[in-house]
């Protein structure tokens, strides 16, 4: 694929991916709460998810998508319940200081994967960019092996830069609270949070 295709590409998915959503807000929430243990599963699951779409995309898999819709919700309630279970976690956890050992994590790296994973299949956002809007700006039907593989190292990169932003943030927002209190208010404000992600994903 040509340099000028590979940016628009880019282009676009960096908005799309910067656009605040369900995988936003749990990346942002279990940054908050834990600092970077788990993030990386998540986001590997997330970036997965979005190769899968393409992979659909650039097979002309749209129908098909559509006539597994059932699927798909199947999926993302079962993403939004993980998520409900890392919530009620995150409102129960124990404060502690951040200067203390930092708490465990919740939720395995596999179930943290397959949320992320379950997050992206089941998110009508990512069908709509990859089904829909994709195709407008790339020709699918010309798609290489050599190309599809230069737009999969865009989504890896791309998405890893845009979450990686978000979890460093957060994560810097993170070492500027040092009191227990603070740090119980910061845990059941992102399992708030978390919970919010669910119902997004969940009713989308």
């Amino acid at each position: 694929m040509d340099l000028l295709g590979l940016f628009v590409f880019a282009a676009a998915l960096a908005l799309a991916a910067a656009s605040p959503g369900p995988s936003v807000i749990a990346l942002v929430a279990r940054t908050l709460a834990y600092g970077r243990q788990g993030v990386a599963p998540l986001v590997v699951g997330i970036i997965l998810g979005d190769m899968v779409w393409l992979a659909a995309a650039a097979l002309g898999l749209a129908a098909l998508a559509a006539a597994l819709g059932s699927l798909f919700v199947l999926v993302r309630l079962a993403a939004a319940l993980y998520l409900l279970f890392l919530a009620w976690k995150l409102w129960t956890a124990p404060a502690h200081a951040i200067a203390a050992t930092p708490p465990k994590p919740t939720g395995s790296r596999v179930g943290l994967f397959f949320t992320g994973l379950g997050m992206t299949l089941g998110n009508p956002k990512a069908m709509a960019f990859y089904l829909a809007l994709l195709p407008t700006l790339i020709d699918l039907n010309r798609l290489t092996l050599l190309a599809f593989s230069e737009m999969c190292a865009i989504i890896a990169l791309v998405l890893a830069l845009v979450f990686g932003t978000y979890v460093g943030l957060a994560q810097r927002a993170r070492g500027m609270v040092a009191s227990r209190r603070a740090i119980q208010l910061i845990n059941r404000a992102c399992g708030t949070a978390m919970a919010g992600a669910a119902v997004m994903v969940a009713t989308k």
